[in-house]
């Protein structure tokens, strides 16, 4: 037996919708008993990138079972509003500038890196290890990959809508609110290890020739003894964190 709700999703929820669904209230058959959670990925978009769900005009939990002739209205993060008072949909994050990002977003989880932000990345991780360390960790799983953010255990995600992993660094920064947060170069690109202070004379012999006479304030990562100073990449972080998504 099933039951029939209405559905509208705002905002950006639309593109992950059939493209006949997209911007306008459809009716959608829901199996006797249907949470709003099974329904709203079974249209196709991932729980992670829902804020708010409306049922009947009434703030509900993602478990709400839905009734014939239910209105749903289905809202994705709010750029300038916090809604979190209205609806808890998730427990809060322990904190959102930790991340974990999936096998094809390895540019991305370099930018992260390079901006400041704790990013785990291995090109080996399976959706397994990936669930596995972001409920562990209290990461938030970065991916193009919807399926992998419907999984259960995994509270807080985000879909990267772009393709390029400089407007994909935009995107996830103005997303989550976190240019202000930013901090270049405090992480190694590469161990996502702290970077520390290091004198010109400690580092010297690791330098390119160019670099010793060039440049005098260097950083340097324990783990894997790589040396960073201000060159071209710090200035094309500095770009990027000042471009607007």
């Amino acid at each position: 037996m099933s039951v029939t709700s209405v559905f509208r999703f705002y905002g950006e929820l639309n593109v992950f919708l059939a493209p006949a669904l997209r911007q306008r209230s459809f009716a959608s058959a829901c199996a006797q008993g249907a949470s709003a959670k099974h329904m709203i990925e079974a249209l196709g978009v991932p729980h992670t990138e829902v804020e708010l769900v409306l049922v009947n005009g009434t703030p509900a939990p993602f478990d709400c079972p839905l009734r014939d002739g239910d209105r749903v209205a289905v809202y994705p993060r709010f750029a300038m509003l916090d809604v979190g008072a209205l609806a808890q949909l998730r427990a809060p994050a322990a904190s959102l500038r930790r991340f974990i990002a999936d096998a094809h977003l390895g540019g991305l989880a370099r930018l992260l890196r390079m901006a400041g932000f704790d990013t785990l990345y291995d090109n080996g991780f399976d959706d397994d290890e990936i669930e596995r360390i972001a409920g562990a960790e209290q990461r938030v799983v970065l991916t193009r990959d919807r399926e992998l953010l419907k999984r259960r255990s995994i509270a807080h995600g985000r879909y990267v809508h772009a393709l390029r992993p400089a407007a994909q660094l935009a995107e996830v920064l103005d997303r989550l609110r976190l240019r202000a947060g930013a901090a270049p170069f405090s992480l190694c690109l590469h161990c996502n290890a702290p970077l520390r202070g290091a004198d010109k004379a400690a580092v010297f012999e690791r330098l390119p020739p160019s670099v010793r006479e060039l440049h005098q304030e260097f950083s340097t990562c324990d783990v894997c003894n790589r040396v960073y100073w201000k060159g071209t990449h710090w200035r094309r972080m500095r770009a990027l964190l000042q471009a607007p998504y």
